[in-house]
This record gives structure tokens, C-alpha cells and sequence, in this order.
């Protein structure tokens, strides 16, 4: 307890820091034009894959993560319902606020998007942006721990759907106790269904 192979968890911690910057820069690094095709492929292999949900749970995309709100906007067109997670407290899990086109967004404590009024929601379905992520379905977030809560909390728990770029695969993430696994995991490459633990 207390250590992740073989390291302290302030070794953990400072790697895993270190690594959420890397990512980042990876992203980041990705021009507009080709941002836009990677996207659009990820939208396009959750159609395929998937069949719209009575709630879907989405991000709205910081940080130059992938844009998937054309497959909100499709599934919404079907009858799903759409929310955005909110921010209640710290060390809480996210509640999820209904969202459509014409709901007005403000930033929230970390700049991100978010509704401040509409119905809350109990999602069937959530679209997770992976700052990095490896083979065995975990990812890694921004260190808030958030999704992880939330997911953890949920009952009954909602598909969770990591959404994300081939360049931030990683052999391992290195998972923690806390660290909730993926169902499945959607990039510009496919949609991957991980394995039963």
C-alpha cells in the first residue's frame, strides 16, 4: 500500500505530472487541419460502434482534446438527451446539467464550459477525453480524480467511453487503487472493447 510499482506515491505523483504535460504537448502540437480529421474519424467509429443512448454524458474539449460534439448533435437528433458534467464541490463526484445548443455555458473554477442552469441527468452513456491512456482501459486524467469518483459512485454505472488520440497511448498509465477501468476505448484507429477483468 502506498506504492505503485515499486515507487513512493510522490515518485507516482511527479511522474504522473509530468506525463499529463507531455500529453498535453502532444495534442497541442497537432495542427488545426488534422485535429479536425482525427476527430472526425473518432465521431465516425462511434457511430459505428454504438447506438445513441437515452443520455449521453459528454466534455466539452479543452486543451485541444478531441472534438466529438458532431456525434452529440446526430445522437440528439435521435432522441438522446445530452449533459455536460458540473463541478459541485471538490473531492465530490461530478453531477451532469442536460445541455443542447441553445444552453448558455459559462467557465467553471478551471476555465471549462459549463451550464448553469437545465435539469440534471443520470447518464447511460459517458464520453471521457483521455489525456493519455493505455491498453488495459485506464486513463489519465488532469489529477482532479473527478471521473474517477464519479464513475465509482454511479449506480448503476454508466458505459464509460475513453475518447482520445493515438498519440497519447502509453504502455501503461500506471493504474492507482482509485483509477476506474474503461469500457471501452474510441480513437482515430477504432473503437476497442476492453476485456473482461
Amino acid at each position: 500500500m502506498g506504492k505503485t510499482l515499486g515507487l513512493t506515491n510522490e515518485d507516482s505523483t511527479a511522474w504522473r505530472r509530468a506525463l499529463r504535460r507531455e500529453m498535453t504537448a502532444r495534442r497541442a502540437a497537432l495542427a488545426d487541419a488534422e485535429h479536425a480529421v482525427v476527430s472526425a474519424r473518432i465521431v465516425g467509429h462511434l457511430q459505428t460502434a454504438f447506438s445513441p443512448p437515452p443520455v449521453l454524458a459528454f466534455c466539452w474539449p479543452i486543451k485541444h482534446e478531441p472534438d466529438v460534439r458532431a456525434i452529440v448533435d446526430l445522437w440528439r437528433a435521435a432522441g438522446c438527451r445530452a449533459a455536460l458534467p458540473v463541478v459541485v464541490a471538490e473531492e465530490t463526484p461530478l453531477a451532469f446539467r442536460e445541455w443542447c445548443r441553445e444552453t448558455p455555458l459559462e467557465p467553471d473554477r478551471y476555465g471549462i464550459p459549463t451550464p448553469v442552469a437545465g435539469d440534471w441527468l443520470q447518464p447511460d452513456m459517458i464520453l471521457l477525453p483521455l489525456n493519455g491512456f493505455d491498453d488495459a482501459g485506464y486513463r489519465l486524467g488532469y489529477g482532479g480524480g473527478y471521473f474517477d469518483r464519479t464513475l465509482a459512485a454511479l449506480a448503476p454505472r454508466p458505459l464509460a467511453v475513453g475518447v482520445g488520440f493515438e498519440i497519447n497511448r502509453l504502455p501503461s498509465i500506471r493504474p492507482q487503487a482509485h483509477d476506474q477501468r474503461l469500457d471501452w476505448i474510441v480513437t482515430e484507429a477504432g473503437a476497442f472493447r476492453m476485456a473482461a477483468a
